[in-house]
């Protein structure tokens, strides 16, 4: 499919977990790509090996984003390869987690810095080179947030990440207002459970392995789940769709009240189909 031909992406935190199967994805549906990471250099020249063998061209390109001057390096190292972007997804992340009371400031300001600054880095440097783009003749652009359930649920242990993520979805929606405008669309994707390498750094592959009991769809998400929601935000079918948050969790946030697993007899009687 070629949903994204002549199109060009930036995905940050694209070398691993959902930013990978975001950066594939368009490439598969025909967009080049700018695959953006910090420290996992080899895992992000593969992704861009995968693009490459997909028929489209790929930057790689080293940045924190919590660096402001880093990310402006980027784009500008983007647009001097690609000549335009149009389409950002603001994915990188940073999550630690601690009880406030016991937690290193240290590590929760690298929380912030890059799980709050870094979005909005991405985003401002995004937002200006799409509005130069529509002043000079190509319209519109697509910035996508991936945000969190964690900016809803006050999940303990995880006080610094809960806040960036609440403070990213807030940004999105002033965003869209701003760009709208400039037929500019800003969404976010809120995941829920998405198994990842961070979330199997972070937990442990057993409690990640068994998570599938704590969400409805009786599976935990992958990165191909949130690259089709990203997909869909990107594309022309979401031209009417800015300033939202689209729900990508299988339900989790439907059953989170109860205590433990989803109530046994829906299930026991969905298994019995």
């Amino acid at each position: 499919m070629n949903h994204f031909k002549d199109k060009v992406a930036l995905i940050t935190g694209a070398s691993r977990g959902i930013g990978r199967g975001i950066a594939l994805h368009l490439a598969a549906e025909g967009a080049d790509v700018i695959v953006n990471y910090y420290s996992h250099r080899e895992e992000a020249q593969e992704v861009a090996a995968e693009i490459s063998r997909l028929g489209r061209q790929a930057l790689v390109y080293q940045a924190d984003v919590a660096d402001r001057e880093a990310v402006q390096s980027m784009f500008d190292a983007a647009v001097e390869r690609f000549g335009h972007i149009d389409i950002v997804v603001a994915n990188a992340v940073f999550e630690r987690h601690a009880m406030l009371i016991d937690a290193d400031w240290e590590v929760h300001r690298r929380v912030f810095e890059v799980t709050q600054f870094g979005v909005y880095h991405t985003c401002q440097c995004a937002a200006r080179q799409m509005v130069h783009q529509n002043n000079t003749g190509r319209p519109g652009g697509k910035i996508i947030i991936i945000g969190s359930v964690c900016a809803e649920v006050p999940f303990a242990g995880q006080a610094a990440y809960n806040m960036a993520k609440a403070a990213v979805h807030m940004l999105g929606r002033s965003l869209a207002a701003e760009l709208t405008p400039y037929r500019i669309n800003v969404n976010v994707i809120e995941p829920g459970w998405i198994d990842t390498p961070g979330e199997r750094a972070l937990y442990g592959d057993a409690v990640v392995n068994a998570g599938w009991q704590r969400v409805p769809w009786r599976r935990l998400g992958t990165p191909e789940d949130i690259a089709k929601a990203v997909a869909y935000l990107a594309s022309d079918d979401a031209d009417f769709v800015t300033g939202a948050t689209l729900l990508v969790d299988g339900g989790q946030m439907l059953y989170l009240g109860w205590p433990g697993t989803p109530p046994p007899a829906v299930w026991d009687q969905r298994s019995s189909e």
